[in-house]
């Protein structure tokens, strides 16, 4: 059982939410918050595995959330939720720790696969997602995902084969942070393991 969790300061969205999903059998709605107080107050005492994040909340931005949500607790997955395609927001949030973001005109069935993809471990970006983050197609092939400073010096220490500890104890950050970068790495160059990662990395020219 998955259980999902929404944050919106938007009431319609929260119901729509809850419609699409309160009859999906493997899915238990642990609750909804407006606001990111609420939310974090919520997280103190029930547990949540994946919660849908609207990036642009009133009291707090949703980068600045997803930050505090997985420093106190890296095993939530947070899936960013944006209403138009701004590409500032996006990439906030994905170098915060997102599993992945979606915009909110998204229907029924890519919203569950967002949810089991990164409640497995994925991540996941919608085409509009996608394509805000890291260009259109351009003769069958995508642009050059942009790839932050930390996340090319977690890329080169894997490449160099070091272990997610080894890697936290040399940038001086936690393995869990570490997994993140990984896990975002894994996603922008569409690698399902190291070793694809390593080829991608080289084929965009990311390692020296």
């Amino acid at each position: 059982m998955i259980r999902v969790y929404f944050v919106d300061d938007h009431p319609l969205i929260l119901e729509g939410l809850h419609s699409l999903l309160c009859l999906e059998k493997d899915i238990e709605l642990a609750g909804q918050a407006r606001n990111g107080a609420s939310c974090l107050k919520f997280l103190l005492h029930h547990p949540v595995d994946v919660m849908l994040l609207d990036i642009t909340l009133s009291d707090i931005s949703g980068a600045d959330l997803c930050a505090t949500i997985k420093r106190r607790y890296p095993q939530v997955k947070v899936l960013g939720l944006s209403y138009q395609k701004e590409k500032k927001h996006l990439q906030d949030m994905m170098e915060n720790g997102a599993s992945g973001c979606m915009l909110i005109n998204t229907n029924k069935e890519e919203l569950l696969t967002a949810i089991h993809t990164v409640h497995a471990g994925g991540i996941y970006l919608s085409p509009d997602a996608e394509e805000t983050l890291h260009g259109p197609l351009h003769n069958g092939r995508v642009h050059t995902p942009h790839v932050t400073k930390r996340e090319k010096e977690v890329l080169s220490l894997i490449a160099n084969g070091n272990t997610n500890l080894e890697i936290a104890e040399k940038l001086f950050i936690s393995a869990d942070t570490v997994d993140s970068h990984r896990r975002n790495l894994l996603g922008k160059l569409k690698a399902r393991n190291t070793a694809m990662l390593i080829k991608c990395a080289i084929d965009n020219q990311l390692l020296c």
